[in-house]
């Protein structure tokens, strides 16, 4: 079965009690990573061989033989083809003989009979040539993960890089936009408040400006996210915030920060004992805002760079007027 993958669920299930059975023999062929496109239950019962891309010197004798084929190449066109030539177009072929093939076609329909192609016909055939791209397929994943990991990597080159391969490859520049706003909270967070504005900013200038114009301010957003500071810290307090809230889901909101709407909530006290940060200088009164099970849990630890050391030293401030707070307490 060609192209196996284009069948759907139903019809790869078709092929279950038949495999299992050993009625049929299946051999399926497919482009794309048989993980995702063929069924787990159906998956179990194959064996899979990947097929690796073809090498140059491979493909430099699959070229070969077609210039000297007469039935299915071009053995009857008595062409002459530089060994430059076959070299270069076994090299750009990226281990795919149908693409070299497909471009020695070209070249040769530009020189007709009995002509000659050298490098220059075989690049003027390459430019005709469209990036490796399947938007639904592996390809476009991996190369989104390597634009996602150079930027996590503070490496601005291969960000970039990865980022043209995928524009020129026909990406919708939102995919990009939509793993690079996400990366700028997971992987910058607090580090550079400014990393997310940017790249929501990014955003809203390719809405505006549209291609090829919009593609500035996606270069400019990913060099800028792959330079920024990096911290985690953010991702790794909402980890552990829900992780809390999963294992105490009945807690109590303490009494002295509920609201107290009504007269009745008032008298279950509701409210009583709050204290109005802002009725102080320093707009910061040491009082629990977490379940008394959780007290003296801390969620959120800045890192040591970028705007987080700032931050630290304010959490820094805080505890020692909370401690101060509570030796005042103490002495009374």
């Amino acid at each position: 079965v060609d192209e196996v993958h284009r069948f759907n669920k139903a019809q790869q299930d078709a092929f279950l009690p038949h495999v299992e059975s050993g009625t049929i023999t299946l051999i399926g062929a497919t482009t794309e990573n048989p993980s995702f496109e063929i069924n787990g239950a159906l998956l179990s019962r194959l064996r899979v061989f990947v097929l690796r891309p073809l090498a140059a010197q491979d493909l430099a004798i699959v070229l070969r033989r077609a210039l000297s084929d007469t039935e299915r190449g071009f053995g009857a066109w008595t062409l002459t083809v530089d060994d430059a030539a076959i070299a270069l177009l076994a090299t750009e072929a990226d281990g795919d003989a149908r693409r070299a093939l497909t471009v020695l076609e070209a070249a040769a329909g530009h020189v007709g009979k009995g002509g000659h192609v050298d490098e220059a016909q075989v690049r003027e055939a390459l430019q005709l040539r469209f990036a490796r791209f399947d938007k639904g397929g592996e390809e476009a994943y991996n190369m989104l993960s390597a634009f996602h990991k150079s930027l996590r990597g503070s490496d601005p080159q291969g960000a970039l890089y990865w980022m043209a391969r995928m524009i020129e490859g026909g990406a919708d520049p939102m995919v990009l936009f939509r793993r690079a706003i996400a990366m700028a909270a997971e992987d910058i967070g607090l580090a550079d408040p400014d990393a997310l504005k940017l790249a929501v900013a990014a955003r809203d200038a390719f809405h505006m400006l549209g291609a090829p114009e919009g593609y500035l301010p996606l270069a400019e957003m990913t060099v800028y996210l792959a330079t920024a500071p990096k911290s985690n810290s953010t991702k790794r307090a909402l980890d552990a915030a829900l992780t809390a809230a999963r294992d105490t889901p009945a807690e109590p909101v303490p009494l002295h920060i509920r609201n107290a709407p009504t007269g009745l909530m008032k008298e279950l006290g509701y409210g009583e004992g709050y204290q109005y940060a802002h009725a102080v200088p320093e707009a910061y009164i040491p009082q629990e805002y977490l379940p008394e099970r959780l007290r003296g849990t801390a969620f959120f630890t800045p890192g040591p760079f970028g705007f987080e050391k700032e931050i630290a030293k304010r959490l820094a401030w805080w505890a020692d007027l909370k401690r101060k707070a509570g030796e005042s307490s103490a002495a009374e």
